[in-house]
């Protein structure tokens, strides 16, 4: 008798263990795979954020020296063919690119009509570049709050399952699954705050230097 009361006692105190590490063991599988998809899911959001950060500090940088000494050389030809072979900046990319059309467009007359397009072009291909992933975001920032409930909504309904199956209605019975079902819904909004707060942030920031890179080419369509 003493032993049944001994062992229910250490169940008692094992299901009043809400740590995190305790709350994950103890949920379901349909529990855990949301809690492992959230985690992945604001792994991934965050290691795209510190790059997405990095990125646009090095490209402001580097786009402002690259227009201030192009602004100081002599010629648009000089400039390209001193320029280095390994320049990685966004705005020396769409000039270097275009000035090869030109290069090797030389002879023909319309160059100054298709440089409009080819200038679009190659902008366009560069902000391709810096907005990739920018769609993951959006999309975590949207569904993480939903799978997060998704997951709550489940281990509520093991709570009500563990209430039927016991017949009782003691609150150390459905604390546990409830607790599950609350981490995940904080793990939702963990993953999803963030993820929108960056994406908002970083389209701002494209917005900004996609204006840059078109500024950059109306003025260099002015002196071809």
């Amino acid at each position: 008798m003493e032993a049944d009361i001994t062992s229910q006692a250490v169940g008692l105190a094992s299901n009043t263990d809400f740590s995190i590490v305790k709350l994950f063991i103890r949920a379901d599988i349909i529990v855990k795979s949301v809690i492992i998809l959230l985690i992945a899911s604001s792994i991934y959001s965050w290691a795209i954020i510190f790059d997405k950060y990095k990125l646009f500090k090095k490209i402001n940088k580097s786009s402002d020296e690259f227009e201030e000494k192009f602004w100081k050389s002599r010629s648009a030809e000089t400039f390209y063919n001193n320029l280095p072979s390994n320049i990685n900046d966004p705005m020396a990319n769409v000039f270097k690119n275009s000035m090869q059309t030109i290069v090797k467009s030389r002879s023909r007359s319309s160059i100054s009509e298709k440089l409009p397009s080819i200038l679009e072009t190659n902008i366009e291909k560069e902000m391709n570049a810096i907005e990739k992933n920018y769609t993951f975001l959006a999309t975590v920032g949207s569904t993480a709050p939903f799978i997060g409930l998704f997951g709550t909504v489940w281990g509520i309904m093991n709570s009500f399952q563990s209430i039927a199956i016991s017949r009782n209605t003691s609150l150390a019975i459905v604390a546990p699954g409830i607790a599950e079902a609350l981490f995940a819904t904080a793990l939702g909004l963990l993953a999803a705050i963030p993820a929108v707060v960056a994406y908002n942030k970083f389209s701002s920031d494209s917005k900004r230097y996609l204006q840059k890179l078109e500024n950059f080419s109306k003025r260099f369509i002015s002196i071809v």
